[in-house]
């Protein structure tokens, strides 16, 4: 499966800080629950790339 390959899932995303100082994606799929931990150093960079993929996105349309 690749980045352009469409299913047909439905998924729940949750963003948010844990107490422990960490930033958590929290995915959750066909009863599957993936909580993924980044310090904030790498959430801000996630948010760069998030940024910069939509960005590239606009320009397709």
């Amino acid at each position: 499966m690749g980045i352009n390959s469409e299913k047909d899932i439905e998924a729940n995303l949750q963003i948010g800080p844990t107490t422990e100082g960490m930033v958590r994606l929290f995915i959750e799929a066909n009863g599957v629950e993936v909580p993924m931990d980044f310090d904030p150093e790498e959430a801000e960079e996630i948010a760069e790339e998030l940024r910069a993929a939509a960005d590239q996105a606009r320009k397709v349309r």
